[in-house]
């Protein structure tokens, strides 16, 4: 539906309808978001029974100084609730992935660090994940297009990087 000043006919004010060109934009943006983690899931759990949480989780603590990571800037950097980290991370300390332990600095933090076994298992994952994300997002795109999806992301302020 266009978008018009007033209310129609039906007494809805049309300006809060989506022009086709809004719809197939939002259309196509909420089909990224609920759609492309799950593709992007399946061959991490199948190689590395990991669902793309975990590796992610796991992943900014292997990017991080000396492996270790506040839980607080990791829930930030994984985007997810401190609540759904900390069940991640208990299972991953479960699996012997990550160790837990009070920050010296602050001891009201808590410090995830990732042990041997978890950086080994994303070294081992990686592959699958950047084959992943290269064949489902990367490769489709021009350069042109990989560079617009960045400056979109930032507009949006959806990186990590861009949200203050």
């Amino acid at each position: 539906m266009t978008t018009a000043d007033g209310p129609g006919a039906d007494g809805v004010d049309e300006e809060l309808w989506l022009t086709a060109e809004e719809k197939e934009a939002w259309t196509g943006l909420i089909s990224l978001i609920l759609l492309l983690p799950g593709r992007l899931e399946s061959p991490l759990q199948s190689a590395a029974g990991l669902t793309l949480f975990e590796y992610m989780t796991l992943s900014h603590i292997s990017e991080a100084p000396g492996r270790r990571l506040r839980m607080s800037e990791l829930a930030f950097l994984a985007n997810g609730s401190l609540s759904r980290l900390s069940n991640v991370v208990r299972r991953c300390e479960q699996r012997g992935w990550v160790t837990r332990s009070p920050d010296p600095g602050d001891r009201r933090s808590t410090i995830a660090a990732l042990t041997d076994a978890g950086y080994e298992l994303v070294v081992a994952a990686a592959p699958t994940h950047v084959r992943a994300v290269r064949h489902m997002v990367l490769d489709p795109l021009t350069k042109t297009d990989q560079r617009a999806l960045a400056r979109i992301a930032a507009k949006l302020r959806v990186r990590p990087t861009d949200v203050n």
